[in-house]
């Protein structure tokens, strides 16, 4: 059930809001300059023409420089100072230690929005113990403890303060969108990258009893083709256990709706 971990093709699109004003404001003079001399040159000659008077000099029109690019490093300090007061859960003070907090939650967000893994930026709330399995009634099935592993996760999460969330993220607003235009997709909001990510997870099914398992090499794999044919993203929630399964996804769309996101049709949901 493992699933690879590519990171998106980073791009940016560069912004031509800020300079569009100055140039439009310099054709116009060259226009009326133009058209003045035209008008001068083409006119019937008259005798002893008075000089023209000397127009004044337009000033110059200053280029208005571009906005300074949004700098992402150095920003963990500020990022950690807002993110700590979301909640007092250990756990989830602890993981506020990482590095590159934007570029962590950033790169995760599209993953699952593409249905893969994030298992390699959120590796510093990787549970502890290993997967494990047992049989029940000439079945293999995930073993209990095996969900509880992720307890401390779902409980972090479920800690998490949604109004401050929405406080927070109008905050670091600049920060997570510079970091998204690194990895996204052209074409592809932040918001659009959130309201699919959640949408991929409220959608999963909470499986009524023991999952069952197969062997496949060295590894299990799910029994019932659909739940194999999820992405990877999907997968992780499923070895939750059905509680957990459910804190998580009730605190997703808790979370979706205190940000004003996108429902998963309007976002694209694939």
């Amino acid at each position: 059930m493992n699933t690879p971990e590519n990171a998106p093709t980073p791009s940016s699109v560069p912004s031509t809001r800020s300079s569009r004003g100055p140039l439009v404001a310099t054709a116009l003079v060259v226009v009326l300059l133009v058209g003045g001399v035209a008008a001068y040159l083409l006119r019937a000659p008259e005798p002893a023409p008075a000089p023209a008077p000397v127009p004044e000099q337009a000033a110059p029109v200053a280029a208005v420089p571009a906005p300074p690019a949004v700098q992402l490093s150095g920003t963990d300090p500020r990022v950690r100072e807002l993110l700590r007061g979301l909640s007092s859960d250990a756990d989830f003070l602890r993981w506020l230690s990482a590095e590159d907090l934007v570029r962590r939650f950033t790169a995760a967000t599209n993953l699952v929005a593409e249905g893969q893994s994030p298992r390699a930026p959120l590796s510093f709330m990787a549970p502890t113990g290993g997967f494990r399995v047992v049989k029940r009634a000439g079945r293999t099935v995930m073993a209990p403890e095996g969900q509880a592993r992720y307890d401390g996760v779902v409980r972090a999460l479920a800690s998490v303060d949604v109004k401050g969330v929405q406080r927070v993220y109008q905050e670091l607003e600049p920060l997570l969108d510079a970091a998204h235009a690194e990895m996204a997709p052209p074409g592809r909001s932040l918001k659009q990258a959130l309201a699919q990510a959640i949408g991929r997870l409220t959608r999963v099914e909470v499986p009524r009893g023991p999952v069952e398992l197969t062997p496949k090499g060295a590894l299990y794999v799910y029994a019932d083709p659909r739940l194999e044919a999820l992405g990877g993203a999907e997968k992780h929630l499923l070895r939750m256990g059905p509680e957990n399964m459910r804190k998580v996804q009730a605190k997703l769309s808790e979370l979706a709706g205190a940000l004003g996101l996108p429902s998963p049709e309007q976002a694209g949901q694939p």
